[in-house]
């Protein structure tokens, strides 16, 4: 990885470093009430990253699966169901992108991708009939994302290295937010644990993703 990040200019390790600083910046946020500080840390993290790739000259669909990212976290940053449902469109739509570009640009599946893809579809299928069951009038919307999760990790598993390591990290953070929102009851003593969680596998994850992109 350093050697990556030797490929880069001046201007792009800068903006990778403001990137990493509103990460920090949020994680310190997170018990915080929402604010307009707070929702911004939160954003531009992400967000950075989507310059970064456009400045790298990394793909297109990287650069979108990115920026809706950081408007599904514009949207998360807030609180309520009209919040949830916004991030939660909004990562879809970038699943479906990460999905379309990581197949695209992979070799395929081979026999060595095999237990790869049977992780991921036990995955989805797990994380499908817990959650769903439980989201209610979300179930529609929720079954589709978990769908969109499966689909994006597969590609994923066709690219294999740091992309595999992102996205893995990634669907770790959506499984774990998802218990968090429909699983795990409000007097939960591990609901402390959820946020930086979430946050850090995520962020790790885009990260990761957008690196391995980039190299």
């Amino acid at each position: 990885m350093t050697g990556m990040l030797a490929g880069f200019d001046t201007v792009e390790n800068g903006i990778l470093l403001l990137s990493v600083l509103a990460f920090a910046a949020y994680l310190f946020m997170l018990d915080n009430p929402v604010s307009l500080k707070r929702t911004v840390a939160k954003t531009l993290a992400v967000a950075l990253l989507c310059v970064l790739a456009l400045m790298a000259g990394g793909p297109k669909l990287l650069a979108l699966a990115l920026a809706l990212s950081a408007l599904g976290d514009a949207f998360l940053a807030h609180e309520g169901d009209i919040a949830f449902l916004g991030g939660l469109g909004s990562f879809l739509a970038a699943h479906i992108v990460y999905a379309v570009l990581f197949i695209s640009s992979g070799p395929g599946f081979s026999e060595a991708a095999i237990p790869g893809v049977l992780a991921i579809m036990a995955f989805a299928l797990g994380m499908g009939f817990l959650m769903v069951r439980k989201a209610g009038p979300l179930a529609v919307p929720v079954a589709a994302y978990v769908l969109a999760i499966a689909v994006m990790g597969l590609g994923g598993v066709t690219l294999g290295g740091l992309v595999l390591v992102g996205v893995a990290l990634f669907m770790a953070s959506d499984a774990i937010l998802g218990s968090e929102k429909f699983l795990m009851a409000e007097a939960s003593r591990y609901r402390r644990l959820t946020g930086p969680a979430v946050w850090v596998l995520y962020y790790a994850g885009q990260l990761l993703i957008t690196l391995g992109l980039l190299a």
